[in-house]
């Protein structure tokens, strides 16, 4: 399944993954979008927010941008 996630870099929050209101995904990480820290930041918060190995998430759009579509793969019901 393909999933839409705003990223929101360097966040005083800390790390939260919250649905949002689109469908897609909200994603506070502290690490800063440099050297791809972020990404890497993500997609560890999705892959302990599903539960699923983190090489199993794949970003797939958006490597540089803060709305990046990832591919995960079809959960159990």
């Amino acid at each position: 399944m393909r999933i839409t996630v705003t990223v929101k870099p360097s966040s005083k929050k800390g790390a939260l993954v919250q649905p949002d209101l689109l469908g897609g995904y909200l994603v506070y990480v502290r690490e800063p979008a440099q050297q791809g820290k972020a990404n890497r930041a993500v997609t560890e918060m999705l892959a302990e927010f599903f539960d699923i190995p983190k090489t199993k998430v794949v970003l797939l759009l958006g490597a540089t941008s803060k709305i990046k579509e990832f591919e995960i793969p079809d959960l159990p019901d």
